[in-house]
C-alpha cells in the first residue's frame, strides 16, 4: 500500500508540474519557504552561508582556469545547445555561452579536467546542483523570467566585468551590478532579468545550490530535488551536454 501511495502521488506531482510548469501549485513553495533557515528573500547576505569566503578568496585562481578556456570561445556552447527550447530567453544565438562542469548532478568529465581547481571549489559548497561559466556578449539582454523551483538557490561570482554600472540584475524589485572576485546570492524563482550594457564580456561562475532547510522539508526537498534531476526536461539538458562535448 506504501509503494502504491508514493507512485500515486508521483504520478499526481508530475501532472501538475507539466500542467502548471511549476510547483507552487502543490503549495511546495509555501512549505519551502517558511522553513527556509536563510529567510525568503530576492537577495541574500553572503555572510548566511559560510563557504563563499573560501569562493572568493580564490576567485583569480578560477578566473585563470576560464581565461584558459575563453582561449577557444568560438568552441564554448550556446546556451541553447545545452539547454535547447529555452527561446523565450534566449533568441540571439551566439550571445550567451555556457561552458559546464556540473548539471544537476551530471558531470562534465572533459571540462572538469580543464579546470580541476574550479572543480574542487564548487564541490565544496553544500548541496551543489548545477555550476558552470555564464558568458555574456556586448549588448545582451536577459528578458524577465523565473526559475520552476524554490528549493535551490542561486549562487553567482564575478570573473570579467568590463564595466559594472553598465552590467546589471535585477531581481524582484532590486538591482544589484556584478562586481569582480565579489559574490551575488539570489532566489530565482523571484522574476529577474540580466542586461550587459557594456562594450566588453561578462563572465560569472554561476551555481545553483540546495536551499538549507529545516526538518522535514530538508528530506522533501532532497527528494523534490532529485526527481527533478530525473526529469524530462533535465534528462533533455544532460544529452545536449554529452553531444557538445563530443563535438569538441
Amino acid at each position: 500500500m506504501k509503494k502504491l501511495f508514493q507512485l500515486l502521488a508521483k504520478k499526481y506531482f508530475w501532472f501538475h508540474f507539466r500542467l502548471f510548469g511549476k510547483y507552487s501549485y502543490l503549495g511546495i513553495e509555501q512549505i519551502i519557504r517558511k522553513a527556509s533557515l536563510v529567510g525568503d528573500h530576492p537577495f541574500y547576505k553572503k555572510d548566511q552561508f559560510p563557504w563563499v569566503k573560501d569562493i572568493e578568496s580564490n576567485w583569480l585562481k578560477i578566473r585563470a582556469e576560464l581565461e584558459e578556456v575563453m582561449r577557444n570561445g568560438d568552441r564554448i556552447p550556446n546556451f541553447l545547445d545545452v539547454s535547447p527550447g529555452q527561446y523565450r530567453i534566449d533568441n540571439e544565438p551566439g550571445k550567451w555561452k555556457t561552458f559546464f562542469l556540473y548539471g544537476y548532478g551530471y558531470k562534465v568529465e572533459a571540462n572538469i579536467a580543464r579546470c580541476p581547481e574550479t572543480a574542487r571549489l564548487v564541490e565544496q559548497i553544500p548541496g551543489m546542483k548545477t555550476a558552470f561559466f555564464s558568458i555574456l556578449a556586448p549588448g545582451k539582454h536577459i528578458p524577465p523570467h523565473r526559475g520552476p523551483y524554490a528549493g535551490v538557490l542561486r549562487y553567482h561570482l564575478g570573473l570579467i566585468v568590463p564595466d559594472p554600472e553598465k552590467i546589471r540584475i535585477r531581481v524582484d524589485n532590486e538591482i544589484r551590478h556584478w562586481q569582480e572576485g565579489d559574490s551575488l546570492i539570489f532566489d530565482d524563482t523571484y522574476e529577474h532579468e540580466v542586461w550587459n550594457d557594456s562594450n566588453g564580456t561578462r563572465v560569472v561562475l554561476f551555481v545553483d545550490f540546495v536551499r538549507p532547510l529545516d526538518g522535514f522539508a530538508q528530506k522533501l526537498n532532497d527528494r523534490i530535488v532529485n526527481m527533478i534531476s530525473r526529469s524530462p526536461l533535465v534528462q533533455e539538458s544532460i544529452q545536449a551536454m554529452e553531444k557538445v562535448t563530443e563535438r569538441r
